[in-house]
C-alpha cells in the first residue's frame, strides 16, 4: 500500500517519522508548558473582547470561536496569530467550514463511490478541490517566507524546525523530510487544530444554553477556584471537577469524528469470528464505544455525572475515546485538552450564554453526521458577569 504524505493518512516508516517528529516539536515549541498556555489565554482574551464589543447584541459565535482556536495552531505552525477581521485570514476560515460541511455531504460519498462519473458533473466536490487548493497555495506562501528568513540556530516555529530537518537529511535518498510531507503536515495540523477544537466549544456553548443549571454549576465553580481577579490556569482543572466533567461529556456526547481515521491491520486478526487479513484498512467506529449502552448510565443523554464519582470527584472511564486509541491517537491531544478547558473557563468566567430562541427548542443533536460532526447553528446572548 502506498502511503499518503503528510501525517493524518499516511502509515509505516513514514507515519512513525512524522508523528515523532511532530510531537517532539510540538513539545519544544510549548505543548504542556506554560508557553502555550500563555498563548491560549492571550486568545482566550482576544476572544472575549471580540464577544463584549458586539454590546449584547445576538451573536453566532462559531466564526470567532474557528479563528481563536485556528490562531494556536497558527501561532505553533506558522509563527504568527492574525486578527479576527483579516480578510485573508477569514476567506481561509470560510473555506474549512465549507469543505468540513461538503466533507459530509452526500455529493461527496457520492465522488468516493463514482469519482470518475462525478468528475464530469458540477456539484460541491468541485468546490471542495479548488478549496483544498487555494490552502495549500496558502501554506506553499508561508513555507516560502519562512526559508527566505530561517535562521538555523533560532526556529521560530514548526515549519523552521522541518526545514532544519529537511537540510540535514538532503543526503538522505530515504528521508521523510520532504517539500510534500511538510506541505501535507502542515495541511493536517491546520485542519484539525482549527475545526476540532472550534466544533466542541461550539457545541459546548449551544449544550449550556439549553441546560441552564449545568452552566450555573460551572460559574459557580469558576466563582470559588478562579474568582473573578484573575484568569484561569490549567493548574485549575484539578479543582474544577464538574467543569471537566462536562467538557468530556461535550466530547463523548458529541462524537465528533464518529469513525476516527483508517487503520492498517498489522498481522491476520481474528475479529468476532472473521479473519481480517494483514495489509487490511480498517476504520474504528469510535461511536461504538462513546454511545455504547454497556459503558454509559444514558449514553444518548447530555449527562456529566457520567464523569462524576458518587462524591463529586473526577471520574476517568477507559470508553472515553474522543481522540481515537491507540498508536494513531490524536498528536494534539493535551493541546486540545488545555485549549477546552482555557477558552471555555475563560469564556465563562466572563459572560452567561443565554439562547435567543427559547431554550426547549435548541436540538443538541448535529444537523450532520458523517466523517465528522457538523452542530446546528443558533444565535445567543453573551451576557457580562
Amino acid at each position: 500500500m502506498t502511503s499518503a504524505a503528510g501525517i493524518a493518512f499516511s502509515n509505516g516508516e513514514r507515519w512513525k517519522q512524522l508523528r515523532r517528529f511532530t510531537l517532539s516539536t510540538l513539545r519544544n515549541f510549548g505543548m504542556g508548558k506554560k508557553s502555550i498556555e500563555e498563548r491560549i489565554l492571550e486568545e482566550a482574551q482576544f476572544l472575549v473582547t471580540a464577544i463584549r464589543n458586539k454590546k449584547d447584541t445576538p451573536l453566532n459565535p462559531n466564526r470567532l470561536l474557528r479563528c481563536a482556536a485556528s490562531n494556536i495552531i497558527c501561532s505553533i505552525v506558522f509563527g504568527e496569530r492574525f486578527d479576527y477581521e483579516d480578510k485573508m485570514f477569514l476567506t481561509l476560515m470560510e473555506m474549512i467550514a465549507e469543505n468540513i460541511q461538503n466533507l459530509n455531504s452526500p455529493w461527496i460519498q457520492l465522488y468516493n463511490s463514482f469519482p470518475t462519473i462525478l468528475d464530469f458533473l458540477p456539484g460541491p466536490h468541485k468546490k471542495q478541490f479548488q478549496n483544498a487548493a487555494d490552502l495549500l497555495n496558502f501554506i506553499k506562501q508561508m513555507i516560502q517566507s519562512h526559508k527566505e528568513s530561517l535562521q538555523k540556530d533560532f526556529p521560530r516555529d514548526y515549519i523552521d524546525s522541518f526545514l532544519i530537518k529537511m537540510e540535514e537529511e538532503e543526503h538522505k535518498h530515504d528521508s521523510e523530510f520532504i517539500h510534500m510531507n511538510l506541505l501535507w503536515t502542515i495541511m493536517n495540523l491546520f485542519l484539525a487544530g482549527t475545526e476540532t477544537t472550534s466544533t466542541t466549544l461550539q457545541s459546548a456553548i449551544r449544550i449550556l444554553a439549553k441546560y441552564p443549571h449545568i452552566q450555573e454549576k460551572i460559574h459557580s465553580e469558576i466563582d470559588e477556584v478562579v474568582g473573578s481577579c484573575r484568569r484561569p490556569t490549567v493548574e485549575d482543572r484539578v479543582k474544577m471537577p464538574y467543569t471537566d466533567a462536562v467538557i468530556h461529556e461535550v466530547q463523548r456526547y458529541i462524537d465528533l469524528v464518529p469513525m476516527s481515521l483508517p487503520h492498517t491491520v498489522t498481522r491476520d486478526v481474528e475479529f468476532r469470528g472473521y479473519l481480517i487479513p494483514k495489509g487490511t484498512c480498517v476504520v474504528p467506529l469510535l461511536s461504538s464505544v462513546l454511545k455504547a449502552t454497556s459503558q454509559w448510565e444514558t449514553p444518548e443523554a447530555f449527562n456529566p455525572n457520567h464523569f462524576l464519582c458518587e462524591n463529586g470527584h473526577f471520574k476517568k472511564s477507559e470508553s472515553f475515546m474522543a481522540f481515537s486509541a491507540g498508536k494513531r491517537i490524536c498528536p494534539g491531544e493535551s493541546l486540545a485538552r488545555m485549549e477546552l478547558f482555557l477558552f471555555l473557563t475563560t469564556l465563562l468566567q466572563s459572560f452567561v450564554f443565554n439562547p435567543v430562541i427559547d431554550r426547549k427548542n435548541i436540538d443538541i443533536s448535529p444537523v450532520i453526521s458523517g466523517f465528522s460532526v457538523v452542530p446546528n447553528d443558533y444565535e445567543f446572548y453573551a451576557i457580562s458577569r
